[in-house]
């Protein structure tokens, strides 16, 4: 039997996962009474594919960006290191239907981006690995599997 490690992907049998797919990951009472639930949004099939960072990267870039267009309680999108998915917070919002649908409206916003936001030495880190067409590609194959979000086995 494995050790239960801290970090609750760790317990996740990535062997068995069917991505894409998008599940709570679980939840965090704060001190005054909220509620964040943290969401891990699955793109790619673990140990068999992954994103390529410039793709991926400008991929976050858009969903940070976009996503707050749809929803007002987006404490953080951020990629996985693993290149497969990424992780979004929400405060105060419980409800998965919420989740899919900011997610579908997020990558469409993306399939009709002209440019990636925030892509500069100014407001990047790394300006120089960017892919707009990387992150439609991974946006539109995600699109193309909607139907799939929902299970995760």
């Amino acid at each position: 039997m494995t050790k239960k490690m801290n970090v609750e992907s760790f317990n996740l049998d990535h062997t068995k996962v069917k991505a894409p797919y998008i599940r709570l990951a679980g939840t965090t009472q704060g001190a005054n009474g909220d509620t964040i639930y943290k969401y891990d949004l699955r793109f790619c099939q673990p140990n068999k594919e992954h994103m390529t960072m410039p793709g991926l990267h400008s991929l976050e870039h858009m969903m940070a960006e976009f996503s707050r267009n749809h929803h007002s309680q987006i404490v953080d999108i951020s990629p996985m290191g693993c290149q497969t998915g990424f992780y979004l917070s929400i405060i105060n919002d419980d409800s998965y239907d919420n989740v899919l649908s900011l997610l579908d409206k997020t990558l469409n916003d993306v399939l009709k981006a002209t440019e990636v936001p925030a892509c500069n030495e100014v407001q990047c880190g790394w300006a120089a690995s960017h892919s707009l067409e990387g992150a439609k590609d991974i946006a539109r194959k995600m699109l193309d599997e909607k139907d799939s979000w929902t299970e995760v086995m």
